[in-house]
């Protein structure tokens, strides 16, 4: 068993952010919620703890605490934002709740010596996000760094190896976040960092084989690369015991379907059926407009038409979902209870109260560009690893309103170029994602001499790590010229041609 550090989850968005910059240094981690009994913990025997941010204040009566046992356990601690916050608290110290709360970067000056900023600069950049601040330390503390907003961002009791930040180590806006809990976890917490996703591949298989047994499973194969990972690992451990089904629900882009069953077939060697299911799909749909619906009931049909075909299957008791842990944060399932709900992932909060088999959901706990690396070291081809992100609902979360055949042949054609200019330009970096969003704007353009009154498409293109947070690509103006043009002249029923340049957060990648 790799040594291991737990992050007690107090409802954090960005909780497994701090896990997977844990495990880029080499540190196998878990999530546990909050409130687990000490002595359930201590089972585990965690080399290091560390206490996520969270959306709650710690002034509230019914703030969400832990059990204060840990901090007599001996082992080294690390809270992050409201996980300074309820150890300064549980420890004796004093809180107040600021007038006016903090967001965004601040610039953080260490003022005291410690080892977890040993070697670093005594001055950088760093990303805040509190509502409450620590205004007397409990014994045994002392303050290591300030901000002009914040003079306690940062305390530490080195006997005890106990440390807080108020901001936040493991966003990418934070320039000392990694070498900050590099301190921690090898320096301080003295962790040998030999951890890689080999390891994680030879305990997910053989925790899929200890689940399954000797009962048949299918997976729902869409034909990105999360279910194309959780496929080939499911494969690796059970072999001909698995059956992949691939759903055309209808809601693909120009010529997916047919690609993705030869790739599965072709390349990766799997045992697939496909079912073409696009008129049933639609006629759901058909007069939904609200996003939340449209995501619920293509996660019910999905599961409805896997059951129907599980069972001409004998034996068949599992499901594989190739779910990711972004996807189960932003639905705020019972696993992140102190969490907010963001929107449902059709595979996630939108799966039906009851299911005819059980969930295998070997990803779960891995980010986007985990899964990638996940892919590689299964021997993947680079061509479905590197493939860019697409919404499980598709399409239907890219038309803004109702989905109809002819909305999306529309969106079909206009997403096709936008995908063809951005693939055939030399940007460096290439986006993360990008894509085009039919939207129920209509507005007044002019065409041969004529009046047309049109639909608006939007350009969305995202630089991204992991999809948790995302900037918008800054695309060349000759390079959206070339794509507004072709839009307008090639795709009828679009006049009008508009880019995206918002950030996540505030908003989320896919408009809906």
């Amino acid at each position: 068993m790799p040594q291991t550090v737990l992050i007690l989850d107090f409802g954090a968005q960005y909780s497994q952010l701090i896990a997977r910059r844990t495990r880029e240094l080499g540190v196998y981690c878990e999530i546990v919620p909050h409130d687990r009994p000490w002595s359930e913990l201590r089972a585990r025997n965690p080399a290091a703890l560390i206490l996520s941010g969270g959306p709650a204040s710690t002034m509230t009566a019914d703030a969400p605490t832990m059990d204060a046992a840990a901090f007599e356990a001996g082992v080294p601690i690390l809270g992050i934002c409201y996980g300074m916050q309820i150890m300064a608290r549980e420890l004796g110290g004093e809180l107040v709740r600021l007038e006016h709360a903090e967001y965004g970067p601040a610039t953080l000056s260490v003022t005291t010596a410690s080892p977890l900023f040993a070697g670093g600069p005594r001055e950088s950049r760093v990303w805040m996000s509190h509502g409450d601040a620590v205004t007397r330390l409990p014994a045994g503390f002392a303050t290591l760094a300030s901000t002009p907003r914040c003079p306690v961002a940062a305390i530490g009791d080195v006997q005890r190896r106990f440390y807080g930040t108020q901001f936040h180590p493991e966003v990418a806006h934070t320039a000392c976040g990694r070498e900050l809990l590099r301190a921690f976890l090898l320096e301080i917490a003295g962790l040998r960092g030999d951890w890689a996703m080999a390891s994680f591949v030879e305990s997910a298989v053989a925790e899929i084989r200890r689940q399954v047994g000797g009962d048949r499973v299918i997976c729902a194969l869409s034909g990105g690369v999360d279910s194309a990972v959780a496929a080939t690992l499911v494969a690796r451990a059970i072999g001909e015991q698995l059956t992949c089904i691939f759903v055309d629900h209808g809601l693909l882009r120009a010529g997916e379907a047919d690609g993705v069953v030869a790739a599965f077939r072709d390349i990766l060697h799997l045992d697939v059926v496909a079912v073409d299911a696009g008129a049933r799909f639609l006629a759901k749909l058909a007069g939904i407009e609200d996003p939340e619906r449209k995501r619920v009931i293509i996660g019910h049909e999905f599961i409805r038409v896997f059951e129907e075909e599980a069972a001409k299957i004998p034996g068949v008791r599992y499901l594989v979902q190739g779910t990711l842990y972004p996807d189960v944060i932003e639905s705020k399932t019972p696993q992140s209870k102190a969490g907010d709900k963001i929107k449902s992932h059709h595979n996630v909060g939108g799966l039906p109260e009851r299911m005819d088999f059980a969930l295998i959901e070997p990803l779960r706990m891995l980010f986007k560009d985990e899964v990638r690396a996940l892919g590689r070291v299964l021997g993947l081809p680079e061509a479905i690893v590197a493939r860019q992100p697409f919404p499980g609902p598709g399409l239907a979360v890219r038309i803004i309103g109702d989905v109809t055949a002819e909305r999306l042949a529309i969106l079909r054609a206009a997403d096709a170029i936008v995908r063809a200019e951005i693939d055939g330009a030399d940007l460096d970096p290439m986006p993360w994602q990008y894509f085009a969003v039919l939207t129920p704007v209509r507005s007044v353009g002019v065409m041969g001499d004529g009046r047309t009154y049109e639909h608006l498409v939007a350009v969305r293109a995202i630089t991204s790590e992991d999809g948790m947070t995302a900037d918008w690509a800054r695309l060349p103006h000759a390079l959206l010229e070339r794509i507004s043009t072709r839009i307008v002249n090639e795709v009828r029923g679009i006049n009008r041609v508009a880019y995206d340049i918002t950030s996540k957060p505030p908003a989320t990648v896919e408009w809906e």
